[in-house]
């Protein structure tokens, strides 16, 4: 392999299913003849990624033998690891009015014809499989659960040929393909580049792993995920804010860039750390840090859990690195960022501050400490907060 290329593709390709316009415009004048099927939040991401070859090698919802292999082996039945299932579930009455053979059409919220699927199979969903395998619980408190669970009951399957991934997409002049990355990472000479998968603002103990892994590597895909999120999350555009203020006055932009990744996030756990990897790999990363709890919510997983699974993978089938960080802090004995590896002092030297006391001072207009935000970005929450909703 030549030194200088970029890590291949998970499967080996990148897949595109953004068909050429003279077919597309086929496609939407026989779609007005075809059964609808609106997708839900969840699919629609996952239909963009599929399209744009986030998920390679995947070219489209998975089969009924592809479903049961990655929910109970984290592979795809050809030995490729693979986590997560990604799937088409429609209502059982709509599923049975479609034949085997038959061409649908897949629409957004608004009506809006996105793909044709040419329907090949319908499959069981298996719902409450998926949920104890994927996110090791039934409990429908469970973000991801609840999605999972209020989903229809049957799968489709088959070829798909997409006519835009999504319309009007925020974040467009971010919103960069995986080829467009890869060609971005070549342009720049990065043969090594480490993706930091985010949801949330970038506080100190962010930033300081990201430059603790900027050292190792060539060059920072900073790539928050702006697709499905639950209720309470901050909204992507205040988070967008907050990274380019960050990476305007904190980073060196020769060596960082900011795109963003228009996934659903399931909090799935260790689990979907698997799959974020994954997807970094396929927009052309080497590398890729995973926090304490990667994708976590609430008490379902356990400390570190989503470090530990990827010890349960061929390093050579995955084909991308982790990059496994403790929990950070502002050290005051060390006056400096530091974790348990790195300082002996004591909890009181140590400045931790939990969601809801952050979330308390933004909304009195308090900055919290500098040695846990910087105040540039406390100052873009605090307005946030004061907006009307």
């Amino acid at each position: 392999m030549d030194r200088n290329a970029l890590v291949p593709p998970h499967g080996g390709k990148l897949v595109n299913l953004v068909v050429d316009p003279p077919r597309a415009q086929a496609l939407k004048e026989a779609a007005g003849r075809l059964p609808r099927v609106a997708l839900g939040e969840r699919e629609q991401c996952d239909l963009e990624l599929l399209a744009i070859g986030g998920l390679s090698p995947l070219t489209g919802f998975m089969n009924e033998a592809e479903f049961h292999s990655v929910c109970d082996t984290m592979h795809l039945p050809g030995g490729l690891p693979w986590t997560v299932p990604i799937v088409c579930p429609v209502d059982r009455a709509l599923a049975e009015r479609i034949d085997p053979g038959q061409p649908i059409a897949l629409t957004d919220d608004r009506d809006r014809l996105l793909a044709v699927m040419t329907v090949t199979e319908k499959y069981r969903h298996d719902k409450r499989k998926e949920a104890e395998r994927v996110f090791g619980t039934t409990d429908t408190a469970h973000p991801g659960v609840a999605v999972t669970m209020a989903q229809g009951e049957v799968c489709l399957v088959g070829p798909l040929e997409v006519i835009t991934p999504r319309y009007d997409p925020p974040f467009a002049d971010r919103r960069l393909t995986p080829a467009q990355t890869r060609a971005a990472f070549a342009e720049r000479g990065w043969r090594t580049v480490v993706a930091f998968q985010t949801r949330n603002p970038i506080h100190r103990a962010h930033e300081y792993i990201t430059k603790c892994a900027l050292e190792i590597c060539d060059g920072l895909l900073i790539h928050p995920l702006v697709g499905q999120t639950q209720k309470g999350d901050i909204p992507a555009d205040v988070r967008m804010r907050c990274y380019e203020v960050l990476l305007a006055n904190y980073y060196n932009p020769k060596n960082t860039l900011l795109s963003v990744l228009p996934a659903a996030m399931r909090y799935a756990g260790p689990r979907e750390a698997i799959l974020h990897a994954i997807m970094r790999k396929n927009y052309g990363c080497t590398h890729f840090i995973v926090g304490r709890d990667h994708a976590g919510v609430g008490n379902y997983y356990r400390t570190y859990d989503a470090q530990r699974i990827f010890d349960e993978f061929d390093p050579a089938a995955l084909g991308i690195t982790p990059l496994k960080f403790e929990h950070t802090f502002w050290c005051r004995r060390s006056g400096a960022m530091a974790s348990d590896k790195t300082t002996n002092s004591t909890p009181q030297e140590r400045v931790f501050l939990s969601g809801t006391a952050v979330r308390d001072m933004l909304a009195r207009g308090e900055r919290p400490p500098v040695e846990f935000t910087r105040p540039e970005v406390a100052d873009i929450l605090i307005a946030a907060m004061r907006r009307p909703t």
